[in-house]
Parts: structure tokens; sequence; C-alpha cells
């Protein structure tokens, strides 16, 4: 007949019974694994708990440390040539404020303009408060002119 996987059966001892600690004496019943008297016994004690000792959260010096960037850092809202390009194929003038209502850039922001790309032959008379170098030839190269403000 041969062996089949429901006849099979774990060793004697291999499984026990799982341990209901502090039900009666008969059955690991008094301390139940926590030793005799003392809080540990009597209830939970949270781990940062140094037995009345000032706990090392508390020992330890708040907020200091580096704190690695600059207080007067100016992050500007960059746009691309080729992305001028696109938004104004006419030409003409373009600030920061016709570049915040096209959405190339947030309102109230300082604006860079980078060299990425080219403007395609549209002259564009660009006012920004920085420019790249290659994104100044570039917009000399194609008949325009970039202002700083």
């Amino acid at each position: 007949m041969g062996i089949k996987v429901h006849h099979l059966r774990p060793a004697p001892g291999a499984k026990t019974a799982k341990t209901r600690v502090g039900r009666g004496e008969g059955s690991k019943g008094k301390t139940a694994g926590r030793g005799t008297k003392g809080t540990g016994a009597r209830k939970n004690v949270s781990a940062a708990f140094e037995g009345g000792q000032m706990p090392i959260h508390m020992r330890l010096p708040k907020l200091k440390g580096l704190k690695n960037k600059p207080r007067n850092k100016v992050v500007f809202q960059v746009v691309n040539l080729d992305r001028l390009a696109e938004l104004f194929p006419d030409g003409g003038e373009v600030g920061p404020v016709e570049l915040a209502e096209a959405g190339a850039v947030r309102k109230g922001q300082p604006v860079k303009v980078l060299g990425s790309g080219e403007l395609g032959g549209v002259s564009l008379t660009i006012s920004a408060h920085a420019f790249s170098e290659s994104a100044k030839e570039k917009i000399a190269a194609a008949g325009g002119s970039a202002t700083e403000l």
C-alpha cells in the first residue's frame, strides 16, 4: 500500500501545547515568568525608564548639530530657451510676469534663464533676475536682448 501524506504525523514531543501562564498553580501559575516582587512583576514600565535616573533621551542635548543650509540662498525658478521659444513663438517682450501667466514659473519668485535648447530664430526681449552665459549668447545670436532685473 505504501505511505501517504495524510499518514504523516510529527514526531512525539515535537509539538507542545502553548503554556498559558497565570492560569492557576498547576500550570505555570504563581509568578507566570515575572520573577518575584518588584515593578516588573506588578506592571509594565517603559523601556526609556531608567529607575529614576535622568533618562538618556532627556540627558542628551536637543536641537544641536549642523544645519547645512545657507540662510540667504536664492532659489531661482528656471526656464530654458527651448521652452521660451515654445511659449512665445511670435517673439516680443518677456518678463517674470508673462512667464508666470504662461505657467512656466511660479509668480513672485526670482527667475533664471538657462541656455538649454535653441530659440529657433525667435527674437525675444527677455528680462529676468539671472541668465546663464550660454543663454545670453544664444539670445543675442537670435537677435534678442537679455536684461537683468
